[in-house]
């Protein structure tokens, strides 16, 4: 094991020390994107008990250490790590365990058959996710980030992947985004969901792509296999009511939320302009490729 000090300018004094496991060196930390992000949020949040308003104004934390515990590598690229940080104020710590493994990016995919005014359909995906134990988890598409592409970017790249329908970028319109533009909740923290921010710096921004299509294409989706199944993707298209969403995907936290964001924003009135928009820009229903 070897250790090293944050750098002063990263804005925690210079004092800070970091303890690596053997498989990793600290190049290989400082550079891996969620960890600067991790530390970018925490520094800014840290700096925000100086406000007198701050319920830690008057004894604020601060990051004593961090301790690397354990690294995942993904090939030559690192894929998790999980590591306990020190922050401590003048009478208590904080629960420091973190399992870093970055953002994700998730869809809903809103189908509805031409012709129809509320008839509604949502495109999930089946597919084994071993961490709950399951071989066929129902949920709807999602991906990590990987740094090379923006949240839009990634999203549509991940549609592609798992259910073979290519779409633009532009075509999507951030959920996330939406409900937290005139948020009173002030925290620095990504525009996006957490699933589990008691354990894991995961993030996820949520997407709406809704479109018109034939009845018959719909019906054709249901049971698809998709996925890179080299990469031991083995996904199976489910198509869903979307009436019975909130039933289907229970267990699904991405589901609940982007339900939960569809059905909010559809209630204020915010998400039919979004919608109305994008028709208009693209001047009718975008033509689908598989």
């Amino acid at each position: 094991m070897s250790v090293f000090k944050l750098h002063k300018d990263e804005g925690f004094g210079d004092s800070v020390e970091v303890t690596l496991t053997r498989d990793i060196k600290e190049e290989q930390l400082q550079n891996w994107a969620p960890f600067k992000n991790w530390k970018s949020t925490l520094r800014t949040n840290l700096e925000a008990q100086a406000d007198p308003k701050h319920v830690h104004n008057l004894d604020p934390y601060s990051l004593q250490s961090i301790t690397i515990q354990s690294v995942d590598w993904f090939g030559n690229r690192i894929g998790f790590i999980k590591l306990y940080a020190e922050i401590q104020n003048s009478k208590t710590d904080l629960p420091g365990i973190a399992f870093l493994r970055g953002g994700s990016v998730a869809v809903l995919m809103v189908l509805r058959p031409e012709g129809t005014k509320d008839e509604r359909y949502v495109i999930m995906t089946e597919q084994p996710r071993i961490p709950a134990g399951s071989l066929r988890f129902l949920e709807i598409p999602a991906g990590m980030l990987d740094g090379e592409v923006g949240f839009r970017g990634k999203a549509a790249d991940e549609i592609d992947e798992e259910t073979g329908i290519k779409i633009r970028a532009e075509e999507l319109i951030d959920l996330t985004g939406l409900a937290l533009k005139n948020s009173k909740v002030q925290d620095e923290l990504q525009p996006a969901m957490y699933p589990s921010a008691g354990g894991s710096d995961e993030f996820i921004p949520i997407y709406l792509w809704e479109k018109e299509m034939d009845r018959q294409r719909i019906v054709d989706l249901q049971g698809q296999l998709t996925g890179k199944r080299m990469q031991g993707e083995m996904i199976t298209l489910k198509v869903t009511d979307y009436e019975e969403l909130w039933r289907e995907g229970a267990r699904d936290a991405k589901t609940l939320a982007a339900w939960a964001l569809y059905e909010g924003l559809s209630r204020a009135g915010i998400l039919q302009p979004e919608i109305d928009r994008l028709k208009k820009a693209s001047g009718s229903s975008t033509p689908i490729e598989s």
